[in-house]
């Protein structure tokens, strides 16, 4: 959809299926930076910059509307109130790539793989995708490693520790939640910095 260098790219607004944004590095490896659900902005930033500075790819068919510069400048300044509600988006974006360098920083890897799911499950639950008992994932255990900076073994390995220690399963394409309340304080997982209600913890 857009990749890392890209000029004069246009910005999209995601209604169905999943997107990676990642980083590619000389010798072919990726750092995913995070993935976006139906309802996620791609691009924003880049569209603001002169050259994209990462990639977005597909990871399963999807549905994206394109938003090209020159009309999102244009409804810049003729909807202040969309402007505010596209700044909160990338403000929430960034937040996100706080929070997982914090966990690739400082958080074990159980800890990390456990955060991580539970922010995808509390993000697709804003948008009916989600519930306490889980969703559905499209990602594969190389997604997860690239983002979580993991090999696909330590990957695999983890998941297994979640699953035998009655937290959290996943298998088949669906994240379930075993056990939600003990997997959230296992992970200390406060969805404070998503600036949503949280609608997995009501």
């Amino acid at each position: 959809m857009v990749h890392q260098g890209q000029s004069d790219q246009a910005a999209y607004i995601l209604s169905e299926g999943w997107v990676c944004s990642c980083k590619l590095q000389p010798d072919g490896t990726r750092q995913i930076v995070d993935f976006q659900v139906p309802g996620d902005f791609l691009g924003l930033r880049s569209v603001l910059l002169r050259t994209s500075d990462d990639s977005f790819e597909p990871i399963v068919d999807i549905m994206a509307a394109e938003v090209l510069k020159s009309d999102l400048l244009d409804a810049f300044a003729q909807t202040p109130r969309l402007a505010t509600a596209i700044l909160w988006a990338a403000s929430r974006d960034e937040a996100m790539v706080v929070e997982h360098l914090v966990g690739i920083g400082r958080r074990d890897a159980d800890a990390r793989m456990a955060h991580f799911l539970l922010e995808l499950g509390s993000r697709l639950a804003l948008v009916g995708m989600g519930t306490k008992d889980g969703y559905d994932c499209p990602l594969t255990q190389y997604h997860l490693a690239d983002v979580l900076g993991l090999s696909a073994i330590h990957v695999n390995r983890v998941l297994r520790q979640l699953r035998e220690r009655g937290l959290v399963t996943f298998r088949d394409g669906r994240v379930s939640f075993d056990d939600f309340d003990r997997l959230v304080a296992f992970a200390e997982f406060d969805p404070a910095y998503l600036d949503q209600t949280g609608p997995l913890l009501k």
